[in-house]
């Protein structure tokens, strides 16, 4: 079936409005091929100035005009949404949806009509943060009616925000915890290290600069080196040196153990979610 657009995203606060900056910036749709949804009409009128991309407050207008359809909002309010537009939603779309804890099987029941009952597109995923910036590390996991071009088509999506992967239901609630509460770890990490600096001497807005680059180089230099973080490490730490010093002191305050365990009640906290 043809239709007007190519993408409707449902939901255009900060995460959809990075997508759409990220898709159109990266050439993966243009303008005219995408259209966006908000039931404020002043924040409509607004997103389109700042966005270049047609808006609406017509969920199901929105829904029964685009090949792929993003929703983008909180767990609680996709069943709302879902009875807007359950009706007008054809076999051959695809349904991406972003909400912390829904799972393939929730989001098929609450889309599913008898006109399109069991053969529905669902893609379940989970971006992180630094969508933001364009770096984000998303997850997608699909059900069994995606073939292999609506999954490239999903992926080109997400691609334009960061790095993305395919990956198995099963590992959405680690992954929830790893990536998707993890930029908190690494924001309450840099605070940290700034703090001290300041508490030192330094100016706040340098111990943040310093703070943050040097976390970015660090990340930059184990994904793109392939190199096993902890011989990283190891290099920087010569014999009696600052570094080791620093690393020991850190290792007497728990620190490794205190992320790790962050992460695991994160997860604990996206498997009671999606129960």
């Amino acid at each position: 079936m043809s239709r007007t657009y190519k993408l409707g995203v449902i939901g255009c606060g900060n995460m959809g409005s990075a997508l759409l900056s990220g898709i159109k910036s990266a050439g993966v749709y243009q303008p005219s091929e995408m259209i966006f949804s908000e039931k404020d009409e002043t924040l409509v009128k607004e997103k389109e100035s700042t966005l270049g991309v047609t808006g609406t407050s017509d969920n199901a207008a929105l829904a029964k005009n685009s090949d792929i359809i993003l929703v983008v909002v909180k767990p609680k309010q996709l069943n709302g949404i879902a009875d807007e537009i359950r009706e007008v939603i054809e076999p051959d779309q695809i349904i991406v949806v972003v909400a912390a804890g829904r799972t393939i099987a929730s989001i098929k029941e609450v889309f599913t009509t008898l006109a399109v009952a069991g053969s529905l597109k669902i893609v379940r995923t989970m971006p992180n943060p630094p969508a933001m910036v364009g770096e984000s590390m998303t997850a997608l996991c699909v059900n069994n009616h995606m073939n292999e071009e609506d999954i490239v088509k999903v992926k080109a999506i997400f691609s334009a925000i960061g790095k993305v992967e395919v990956v198995s239901e099963s590992m959405m609630d680690l992954i929830t915890g790893l990536s998707g509460s993890g930029p908190a770890f690494i924001y309450m990490m840099i605070e940290a290290m700034a703090d001290e600096a300041v508490r030192l001497g330094m100016t706040r807005d340098t111990a943040y600069l310093f703070a943050s680059q040097t976390v970015l180089g660090s990340a930059k230099m184990v994904r793109d080196t392939g190199t096993h973080p902890g011989a990283l490490k190891d290099a920087v730490c010569s014999p009696g040196g600052t570094t080791i010093a620093g690393v020991c002191a850190l290792e007497e305050a728990g620190f490794r153990d205190a992320i790790m365990r962050g992460v695991r009640a994160a997860v604990e906290r996206s498997e009671t979610m999606t129960k």
